[in-house]
């Protein structure tokens, strides 16, 4: 009876170290969540009227279904191409903000989808990045949220500021940029930004913003 109650309780053991290990949920539950997500969390519980198993369920199924996802590289041509792309939506903000929001939208959903998240529907996309760049995807839910035409100008400019965090987050944050090499130190190197500091240029700011709600 003993051997058996043994092998029962090992048997539980190795399933439970499987589930939590498939996808990657945080053995300390509803802690481990909160210090993954960070203000993700938060909005969630908010989003559950304050139910924190609700929202501790919601965010673990993300878990499950997207934590074990890989993210894959951008070629250094297609990193160049896309700050080009994000420089030259920043620059049309000042005549066009919701013209440049969408567009700024759709290519933020490019790049997620070339670097390996899903890209059919933009809440399953969020929710796979919500997991992987937790801290990020604020900017870009309330971008997407802009692209409807009910926003004001500077809540699309807010938006869009917000939205380049994640933006670059995924264009530099490579997983897999090989080591230099010593005969070629600038051939791992980004691709520089039109700044030349890791950053692609903002030139909007609030007074250009208001002065293009008129």
């Amino acid at each position: 009876m003993l051997t058996i109650v043994i092998i029962a309780v090992i048997v539980i053991a190795v399933v439970a170290f499987f589930a939590v290990g498939r996808g990657r949920i945080p053995a300390s539950g509803g802690r481990g969540l909160k210090h993954r997500f960070g203000p993700e969390y938060d909005r969630t519980v908010a989003d559950h009227d304050g139910d924190t198993k609700a929202a501790e369920q919601e965010l673990g199924e993300r878990v499950k279904q997207h934590g074990s996802l890989t993210e894959q590289p951008l070629s250094p041509e297609a990193r160049a191409q896309y700050t080009a792309q994000w420089a030259d939506i920043q620059e049309q903000f000042v005549d066009s903000p919701q013209k440049a929001v969408t567009e700024a939208d759709a290519l933020l959903a490019r790049v997620a989808k070339d670097r390996g998240f899903p890209g059919e529907q933009f809440e399953e996309q969020l929710a796979a990045l919500s997991v992987h760049h937790p801290d990020h995807v604020r900017g870009y839910r309330n971008m997407h949220t802009a692209t409807s035409g009910q926003s004001g100008t500077e809540e699309m400019r807010e938006a869009m500021v917000e939205a380049r965090s994640l933006f670059e987050a995924l264009v530099t944050e490579q997983p897999n940029d090989p080591a230099p090499d010593q005969d070629s130190p600038q051939s791992s190197k980004p691709p520089e930004s039109p700044d030349g500091n890791g950053h692609a240029p903002w030139a909007l700011n609030r007074r250009h913003a208001k002065g293009s709600s008129t």
